[in-house]
């Protein structure tokens, strides 16, 4: 965080440069003091990673987006995020297809190579939005940032679809239901976030036990935002897109029925 802060003013290094440079350097110290018998010293959690830190992460992006700037692109956002995933998806299996036979590494069937297609095809855009700056490029932030969003369901209703489908018989029936499955995902997700973020602003302003202690209207806030997360976990939704819309709402709605001091906090 410090070296982050001191290069700052650095044209060609910011904080993630810093981050994946202390982190390479940290991983080639821990190789070469076990000399790569006990480099599983620091084993990356998924549950950590997909409970505790990704959901305030993106809660903290949908809050502090620049709303206009997003909802006025939405559908170039859409056709980069829904249509550039699908044409990803579908460049990354044909060439995948192809390597793959050369290699000779086995016998793989359509699923198992549409499914890398899908995994490959997701892209995260965290390191690009740190080069990025809001207020001088809010275009291409917006553009960026909804992308990765729209990006992730997009991509998860793929490889769901993938895992989930018939691949020996392809036809408009199948596209169609995959057609629709992204659509079910992407609404009801947005949806779910949405009707989050508007109860917690109901909770605040007109129920008593929300009103005015800031503990109680920050901690009902935060509370609400990771709710919506996890329903749409427990639903098999997009807990990211959900969030992320939560954190918009409630950012519009919720932000103005808390006290001066729960904005502060």
């Amino acid at each position: 965080i410090v070296l982050g802060h001191l290069l700052e003013e650095n044209r060609w290094m910011n904080e993630s440069i810093t981050a994946l440079m202390i982190g390479l350097a940290t991983g080639v110290v821990i190789l070469l003091i076990s000399k790569g018998k006990s480099s599983h010293l620091l084993v990356f959690s998924e549950d950590l990673f997909f409970i505790y830190l990704l959901p305030p992460i993106i809660f903290n992006a949908g809050f502090q987006v620049k709303k206009k700037q997003f909802f006025r692109n939405f559908i170039t956002i859409m056709l980069f995020g829904a249509i550039g995933t699908v044409i990803s998806c579908t460049v990354i299996t044909l060439g995948v297809t192809q390597f793959f036979k050369k290699l000779d590494i086995g016998t793989f069937d359509l699923g198992d190579y549409l499914a890398i297609g899908a995994i490959f095809a997701a892209t995260d855009s965290v390191c690009t939005l740190q080069v990025l700056n809001q207020d001088e490029t809010p275009l291409l932030y917006s553009l960026v940032f909804g992308e990765g969003v729209v990006n992730d369901a997009t991509s998860v209703v793929i490889f769901n679809a993938i895992q989930s489908f018939d691949l020996t018989h392809l036809n408009h029936e199948a596209a169609f239901h995959l057609l629709g499955n992204f659509l079910y995902l992407f609404l009801l997700s947005t949806l779910l976030g949405a009707a989050t973020g508007l109860i917690s602003a109901y909770v605040i302003k007109k129920l008593y036990f929300g009103r005015h202690s800031t503990d109680r209207e920050v901690a009902l806030m935060m509370l609400m935002a990771y709710l919506s997360y996890m329903l749409a976990e427990l639903f098999d939704l997009s807990g990211i897109l959900t969030v992320f819309f939560c954190g918009i709402v409630m950012s519009h709605y919720t932000w103005h029925n808390v006290t001066e001091s729960s904005r502060i906090t």
